[in-house]
């Protein structure tokens, strides 16, 4: 294992976003979905840890459900703890922590409206910086992968078998190479890409991570009294 990128990544990118748009939305766009989210209420923040709507891949077809956000760690960074935060967000695909999860059964995507980069000013604390595709921030998704783990996630909770998820970065674009320079999540724009990560080879599925356009991203103003942020 390339312990020097798998560590580097559980530093994080993008580690807040926002899916605010109904199941019904996200059923639309899929011909046969099973949605196991129940009643799904506006989610203008998810945090890591946070269960959050996936689309995945899954023994009984392809379902809209509720997972666990942060992929199990790398046993290297777990030494002398005694929980798993997960992983987020994941870059070093080569790394045989994540390939044994590139497989089409283990790949989902993770519908979102907007998503965080944190902005660190000089001599300033960190604020999040919002990003969609345009104002009205459409559904769009990230690339992800999912797997069924049991861990101690949280002391008090003890050890659970949960599902679990994590999507993919990639260099960032110039829009978002201005508040976060080192990476951004691989977006999804097209129902034409969805498929691809959904259900292509591994090495066609792998080639969606790079950035998105620069002209496919949209800055958004906190200011702007439209915005739940």
């Amino acid at each position: 294992m390339d312990a020097a990128a798998d560590a580097g990544e559980l530093l994080g990118v993008c580690n807040l976003y926002s899916i605010t748009k109904g199941q019904a939305a996200i059923r639309a766009l899929f011909d046969g979905i099973t949605d196991a989210t129940g009643n799904l209420q506006p989610l203008p923040e998810v945090y890591p840890d946070y269960d959050a709507p996936v689309v995945a891949n899954m023994e009984g077809g392809r379902a809209l459900t509720m997972i666990r956000w942060g992929m199990p760690s790398p046993a290297f960074t777990l030494k002398g703890k005694r929980t798993d935060r997960g992983v987020t967000n994941i870059r070093n695909t080569k790394s045989p922590q994540w390939r044994r999860w590139f497989g089409e059964a283990h790949r989902c995507v993770v519908p979102f409206d907007a998503f965080s980069e944190p902005y660190n000013a000089p001599g300033k604390p960190s604020e999040p910086v919002w990003f969609a595709l345009d104002e009205t921030r459409p559904l769009a998704f990230f690339a992800g992968i999912w797997t069924r783990w049991t861990s101690v996630r949280k002391l008090k909770d003890g050890e659970t078998t949960d599902n679990l998820f994590g999507f993919l970065t990639t260099d960032a674009n110039a829009v978002v190479a201005e508040v976060h320079p080192k990476a951004m999540p691989v977006v999804l724009t097209s129902l034409v890409g969805v498929e691809t990560w959904l259900t292509a080879p591994v090495d066609k599925a792998l080639a969606l991570q790079r950035p998105l356009a620069d002209g496919g991203l949209l800055r958004l103003h906190r200011t702007n009294p439209e915005l739940r942020f």
